[in-house]
């Protein structure tokens, strides 16, 4: 079999599926793809796509539905399409017309749920991200650390962590240092990655992931950043997710500290449209759906914004959406 051929049958599952949410048979494929083969030679293609993993027969004498793994990989080969010129333009005029930022955030939140038809999420610009000077850490006790961190422009945010394992005053002033190498001149969503590294090194004590999470909340100012959803009623609407599925992934919606994490983790690459499918977002409550997300503005602080819906999603309509919205949202905030 032919990598060519390879990809395009893939590539007719994933989008017969999307488009039926029924298992895709060997004599449909070999009507849709449009190969010139059999559907023997085809059922011959499957089996090795399901040697792979990225296909599966969800029951005996049904059609294949892709994986996890399929979606993937039809994501890294094929879902490079642009959005079409009449949706751009729709975006561009939707926009336009917004009077001050808190019309812009609400209207382009709204247009990239109706063009995805998924969960949209978008996150308020920041007006203002100050880099790091110091840190610095202070015991309070055996059980008790304060966190003090001081901005480049004199900003002192502090803030007490409660330990449940005693701490030693040499492992602190080793943390201060190798933390301060990472945070001096650092903006907190630059350092934020960093410092969730250190935290998960080997041999660090127990009390680094809290200490971590104290830091980020003070180099951010103690603010809460803001986000808005818009198109939660899809999850629900022509969606694989069972009812007993969708209360988790609303309750992680409202999770925002554990979402904007998670969209700077997959935004922190050179690629403008990033995809977590599945367990790839290492969140058991979103182990059924999948997420894209692309980061907007310029400077030192970039925003995200995102769609989030069932694994049987459509790909490349999706990512070309939310890369647009992305340029288009840049182009109004940075103006």
């Amino acid at each position: 079999m032919t990598e060519e051929r390879r990809h395009a049958v893939l590539r007719a599952i994933v989008e017969g599926y999307v488009e039926t949410s029924e298992p895709i048979g060997s004599k449909a494929l070999a009507a849709r793809t449009g190969l010139g083969v059999s559907p023997a030679t085809i059922r011959n293609d499957m089996a090795i796509l399901e040697e792979e993993g990225l296909i599966a027969q969800p029951h005996t004498s049904a059609g294949r539905i892709p994986t996890d793994a399929g979606y993937r990989s039809f994501v890294d080969y094929l879902a490079h399409m642009a959005l079409p010129d009449s949706h751009k333009r729709a975006i561009s005029t939707f926009l336009s017309d917004a009077v001050d930022l808190d019309d812009v955030i609400e209207r382009s939140v709204r247009m990239l749920s109706q063009l995805t038809q998924q969960v949209a999420v978008v996150q308020y610009p920041s007006l203002r991200e100050s880099a790091v000077r110091r840190v610095e850490l202070v015991v309070l006790g055996l059980d008790r650390i304060l966190v003090v961190v001081i901005s480049a422009d004199a900003r002192v945010e502090q803030s007490n962590v409660a330990l449940t394992t005693p701490v030693r005053q040499e492992e602190v002033d080793r943390a201060v240092r190798e933390i301060n190498e990472l945070a001096v001149g650092r903006v907190p969503s630059a350092l934020e990655p960093a410092l969730d590294a250190w935290a998960d090194r080997a041999g660090q004590p127990a009390w680094a992931a809290p200490v971590v999470q104290a830091i980020m909340q003070a180099a951010y100012g103690g603010a809460v950043q803001r986000v808005v959803f818009a198109g939660t009623s899809n999850l629900a609407r022509g969606s694989d997710l069972q009812a007993d599925a969708i209360g988790p992934v609303l309750d992680a919606l409202e999770e925002q500290v554990v979402l904007l994490r998670l969209l700077h983790e997959m935004t922190a690459g050179d690629s403008d449209v990033a995809v977590r499918i599945g367990h790839e977002t290492q969140n058991e409550a979103l182990a059924r759906t999948s997420i894209v997300a692309a980061g907007y503005g310029s400077g030192p602080s970039v925003s995200l914004l995102g769609a989030l819906g069932p694994t049987r999603m459509d790909y490349p309509s999706t990512m070309a959406a939310v890369r647009a919205v992305a340029r288009y949202l840049s182009k109004v905030v940075d103006s």
